[in-house]
C-alpha cells in the first residue's frame, strides 16, 4: 500500500531479527528504500525485493556532518513529494540519536507533507541488557561528539551516563579527556559495542584506556557509573534545603541574607588566608565552606519567592557569553588592555538599555571592600576610560609630591588627609606595577608576624622579658629572622 508522504522506519540496533512488525509488514510491500546509512547489521536481513538506496555518498563528499544532514533532509522532503511518497529507514529508532528525523518531520508538517513514524528499538535497550541495568531513577543520555567538542562534562558526575555514537578512536580520545576533567583516570566504565548484534561485547575498563580499545567502531557506546553520592551542585542543594526544612536545623532555618553577611565575610578572608599561604589542600576545603554560603543564600532566596540557584547561574552564564564577544563571537580583540575597555564599554551599553542612565563608572564597587582593594578597584576602572599617567615617573613623582605634603602638614587633621593621600598613591603604585595592594600589605603584614614571633622566641629561650632586649638585639634577631624565610 503506497502511503502519500513519507514513511520514516526505525531499523532497530543490529540484528534484523528486532525490526519491529509494523516496519517489517512495510518494508515487504514496497518496492524502494532510502537509507541514511547502510553501514548497519540490520541491512543484510532486508526483504530481498527491495531497491536500496543510501545517503553514504554524502558522508564521504560533505565538509561536515550538518552538510551531511541537510542533504538528507532535502532530498527526503524532494522524494516525499512524489505520488508514490519514500520511505526512510534509520538504525535504531527514529527518535534516537537521529539528527536528521526531527528536521524531516518539522519541515514536512510545515509544508502539509503527511508523515509516519514507524517504532523501532533505540540501540539503548539492548545496551541496557548488556549492562544489566535499569535507567531509572536517573541516567543521563549524552552524545559523543557534542560531549567532545565541550570543555567540561554538562551532566551531574554523581549520575550515570551513557555516551553514545563513539564512532572511532579519536572520537573516544576527545570524549576521554572531557571526562577526565571530573572523573579520575581509572574510573572503572564498560564499552558495550554492538549492543543488540550477535557481536556484542562489553569491556569492563579504566577510563584512561576507551581510546585503546580495538573494538571501538559505528555501534559503540560507552557507560560511566557515577563518581559517587556528593559529587554535583544538585546534591548540595538538596542537602542545604535539607538543612532550611521544617524538619532541619533549628540554626539554618533562622538565617537570613542578612545574618549571613559577616560568615560570608569570614569564609571571603579564609579563602584569602589559604591563598596567602599557597595552601592548595585548604584552598579547596575553604573554597567549599564559600560555597555553602552562596547556595544558603539562593536557599533563602528561594523561599522567599525572590530568585533561585537556576536564575544566577542564568545570569551570569549569559553575562560571560555577552561580555566575551571576541570568545563567543566574531569580535578581534588584540590584547588583554582592549578586552578589558571593551568589558566597560558593554557594561555601559547594558545600563544604558536597562535604562540606568545615571550610574558612575565607580558604582557598584563595594563601600565595605577593604580600603586598599577599594581604592584600587576605583583606580583600575578610572583607568579604563584613560583617567590614568602616561608612564610610570608620573605615579613616582605624584608619591614624592604626597611625601612633600605630608611633611608640610601642620595639625593632625591635615596629616591624616596627607597620609590617606600618600596611601591612595602607593596603591596606584602597585597598579602600575601589577601587584595587588591588599595581598601585598597582607604578605607584608605576616612576614612582620613571623619576624616578631622569632624575636619574642628568643627572648623566651633567653629567659628574658622582650622589653629588656635592646633595640640593637632586636634588629639582630630581626635580621636573623629574615634570614631563616
Amino acid at each position: 500500500m503506497v502511503f502519500p508522504g513519507i514513511q520514516i522506519i526505525g531499523l532497530g540496533p543490529g540484528d534484523a531479527s528486532l525490526i519491529t512488525r509494523q516496519a517489517w509488514q512495510i518494508l515487504e510491500n514496497v518496492k524502494e528504500i532510502y537509507l541514511r546509512t547502510n553501514q548497519h547489521p540490520a541491512v543484510k536481513g532486508l526483504p530481498g525485493q527491495l531497491r536500496v538506496n543510501s545517503f553514504d555518498f554524502l558522508y564521504e563528499t560533505s565538509e561536515n556532518f550538518e552538510s551531511v544532514y541537510n542533504g538528507i533532509v532535502d532530498k527526503i522532503l524532494e522524494l516525499g513529494h512524489r505520488p508514490e511518497g519514500v520511505v526512510y529507514a534509520v538504525p535504531g529508532h527514529p527518535f534516537v540519536a537521529e539528527a536528521t528525523v526531527p528536521a524531516i518531520v518539522e519541515s514536512a508538517n510545515k509544508d502539509g507533507l503527511p508523515v509516519q513514524v514507524v517504532e523501532g528499538l533505540s540501540f539503548l535497550e539492548p545496551t541496557f541488557t548488556a549492562l544489566g541495568i535499569d535507567p531509572f531513577p536517573q541516567i543521563a543520555l549524552i552524545d559523543a561528539l557534542e560531549l567532545g567538542s565541550a570543555h567540561f562534562p554538562p551532566f551531574p558526575p554523581d549520575t550515570p551516563a551513557i555516551i553514545g555514537q563513539i564512532h572511532s578512536r579519536a572520537i573516544a580520545s576527545e570524549v576521554k579527556l572531557v571526562l577526565m576533567e571530573v572523573y579520575p583516570d581509572e574510573h572503572i566504565v564498560q564499552f558495550v559495542h554492538g549492543a543488540g548484534t550477535t557481536d556484542q561485547l562489553v569491556e569492563t575498563i579504566p577510563l584512561y584506556e576507551i581510546d585503546r580499545s580495538p573494538q571501538v567502531g559505528l555501534l559503540s557506546s560507552l557507560y560511566v557509573p557515577p563518581l559517587g553520592i556528593g559529587t554535583s551542585l544538585e546534591a548540595f542543594q538538596d542537602v542545604i534545603a535539607a538543612l532550611r526544612a521544617p524538619d532541619g536545623c533549628p540554626w539554618d532555618r533562622e538565617q537570613t541574607h542578612l545574618s549571613l553577611r559577616p560568615h560570608l565575610l569570614e569564609e571571603v578572608y579564609e579563602v584569602l588566608a589559604a591563598l596567602d599561604r599557597q595552601d592548595t589542600p585548604a584552598l579547596g576545603e575553604e573554597l567549599g565552606d564559600l560555597l555553602l554560603q552562596i547556595v544558603l543564600h539562593a536557599q533563602i532566596a528561594s523561599e522567599e519567592g525572590e530568585f533561585n540557584m537556576a536564575d544566577i547561574l542564568r545570569g551570569i552564564h549569559h553575562k560571560i557569553i555577552r561580555r566575551h564577544p571576541h570568545v563567543f563571537g566574531d569580535l578581534k580583540l588584540p590584547n588583554s588592555e582592549s578586552v578589558v575597555q571593551n568589558w566597560e564599554r558593554l557594561k555601559a551599553t547594558e545600563k544604558k538599555e536597562n535604562g540606568n542612565t545615571q550610574s558612575g563608572l565607580l558604582e557598584g564597587v563595594s563601600i565595605t571592600m577593604p580600603a586598599l582593594s577599594q581604592a584600587q578597584t576605583y583606580q583600575v576602572r578610572a583607568a579604563r576610560v584613560g583617567f590614568d599617567w602616561h608612564e610610570i615617573q608620573g605615579v613616582y613623582d605624584k608619591l614624592n609630591e604626597e611625601i612633600n605634603e605630608l611633611r608640610a602638614a601642620q595639625d593632625s587633621f591635615s596629616q591624616e588627609k596627607e597620609i590617606g593621600d600618600l596611601l591612595f598613591a602607593v596603591v596606584n603604585l602597585a597598579r602600575w606595577l601589577k601587584v595587588d595592594a591588599e595581598s601585598a600589605l597582607r604578605e607584608s603584614n605576616a612576614r612582620f608576624r613571623g619576624r616578631f614571633v622569632h624575636i619574642e622566641k628568643v627572648a623566651r629561650d633567653q629567659d628574658r622579658q622582650l622589653s629588656d632586649l635592646s633595640l640593637e638585639e632586636m634588629e639582630h634577631h630581626w635580621q636573623a629572622a629574615k634570614g631563616l624565610e
